[in-house]
């Protein structure tokens, strides 16, 4: 079904323009500029030109992604192998069923019962509720079986670019890391920003959602080139046979099987014991905080907050959730430890995959940031974005964050110790809770699968990424006391 002489025209690889632009913008920059830069090192305070930065970022660049690569391996194999837990029990499948009106007009091209389905469902929800290490093993996961149902390889498909816009501008229900940090720095109110951000998270997701579809109507060649090319649960879809639909669920039925026992009823037992116990436990530590709030004559409620926030949201969630898949599976008969290492085979392969494509992006992020030329940008803008409410001392956050996500944490860090009370640590921690580091994103998802033409996901990311910080700016001055 790979006809190339049928492969959509136009699709031109936006991510080469996107690497191309950094590198020749980073050492021009760095190039013209004469003056030195204070630098601290662990020897001390030095001075140094922005191209030895600039060739200094590119060498340390290429380091970083190997390491960050390989640190990924490991957390990515544990967790698609819970994520094969999740497939071989049926929950994946009941979620998808349970979804079916939404993603069918989200992604009319996959079939209702698709695993693809239950692997984006879990990436948005991790997403959503603060998993966010957790969020990428899956998301790497729906895009290999995205990849399954596309008959052009090398090109991103319309599901791709949808699951991505939404990705990279997901609706922050918990953005328990932001609020940790504001904890932490001594704000006085540091969940104030959690209905500016759901606020500004929903209006980017909303946008996203609007602006992917408009740009897969309008592209009018790949929809033909796409229907002549339709695999065939597509057309039997078309033709109303809605039987042939189902060949996904049981195909994977078929290869799970020998993953499967019969549930015990001591094992269901023992799984609803685990939960109880679980819930216990949350509840005491909750009671507990509170109780011992009143002797240190501190607050309850900024107590438990504190509780929520820090211990909770950084150390609980993570382990809560291995428990309750590891409870689904024993309730459900899942040979627990041979389907966890069936998926995490999965995992190293996809973590090996992506280290090219994470090298590429880092570099060049890495170096358009030490030449300086991240800095003339924010120069640039300031005056413009000071109209829409994004003072200068914030700009930097709207640019770093699609860029890089350690470099956006690092800057919030610095700005919310630095006045934890005051209106720019405010808006700028609304602006990490309401955004994504979107270049990291693209390149390494659709890396992961091999996808060299990404056609309208960069318009349809980045656009999202300009409503969420208007919509940041819009709402802060409303919630900010």
């Amino acid at each position: 079904m790979n006809n190339t002489s049928n492969k959509p025209a136009g699709s031109s690889n936006v991510m080469s323009y996107v690497f191309i632009f950094f590198i020749i913008a980073a050492v021009l920059f760095a190039a013209f500029s004469s003056q030195l830069t204070q630098v601290e090192t662990n020897s001390g305070t030095t001075f140094k030109s922005r191209m030895e930065m600039t060739s200094t970022a590119s060498f340390n660049a290429t380091k970083d992604a190997v390491n960050l690569a390989f640190g990924l391996i490991g957390m990515m194999a544990f967790w698609l192998g819970l994520f094969k837990i999740l497939e071989v029990g049926g929950f994946l499948a009941i979620v998808a069923k349970k979804l079916k009106p939404i993603f069918s007009r989200l992604f009319p091209d996959i079939p209702p019962d698709h695993p693809a389905i239950g692997a984006m469902v879990m990436n948005i929800s991790a997403n959503m509720f603060g998993f966010g290490n957790a969020a990428t093993p899956f998301g790497l996961k729906a895009m290999q079986e995205l990849e399954k149902l596309n008959p052009f390889k090398g090109t991103a498909t319309n599901a791709m670019i949808m699951f991505l816009a939404i990705n990279t501008s997901n609706i922050a229900l918990l953005p328990l890391g932001v609020i940790g940090l504001r904890v932490s720095a001594g704000s006085s109110n540091p969940a104030e920003i959690f209905l500016p951000s759901l606020l500004a998270t929903t209006c980017s997701t909303i946008v996203a959602i609007t602006v992917a579809l408009f740009l897969a109507k309008k592209d009018k060649s790949y929809r033909e080139a796409y229907n002549k090319n339709l695999p065939a649960h597509i057309l039997t879809q078309q033709a109303g046979d809605t039987s042939a639909l189902s060949y996904t669920s049981e195909a994977a039925n078929k290869t799970n099987e020998k993953f499967l026992v019969p549930a015990t009823n001591t094992s269901k037992v023992l799984a609803i014991c685990f939960l109880i116990l679980l819930l216990s436990a949350f509840i005491y530590r909750l009671l507990d905080t509170g109780i011992m709030s009143c002797f240190k004559s501190d607050s309850a409620l900024q107590a438990v907050l504190t509780f929520l926030s820090n211990e909770f949201g950084s150390f609980w969630l993570m382990p809560s959730l291995m428990l309750l898949i590891v409870s689904y599976a024993l309730f459900n008969g899942v040979k627990i430890y041979d389907t966890i290492v069936e998926g995490a085979k999965q995992g190293f392969e996809l973590a090996v995959r992506i280290i090219p494509f994470l090298v590429v992006i880092l570099v060049a992020v890495g170096m358009f940031r030490a030449s300086g030329a991240m800095d003339f940008c924010v120069a640039i803008l300031s005056p413009l974005t000071e109209l829409i409410g994004l003072p200068a001392e914030v700009l930097p956050m709207a640019i770093i964050r699609p860029l890089s996500g350690s470099g956006a944490y690092s800057f919030l860090s610095s700005v919310v110790n630095a006045a934890p009370n005051s209106y720019n640590a405010f808006l700028a921690s609304v602006l990490n809770g309401s955004s994504e580091t979107t270049f990291y994103v693209l390149a390494v998802y659709f890396g992961s699968v091999g996808i060299v033409k990404i056609r309208h996901a960069v318009l349809a990311a980045l656009t999202a990424d300009i409503a969420g910080v208007l919509a940041a700016c819009f709402f802060s001055p409303m919630f900010y006391a």
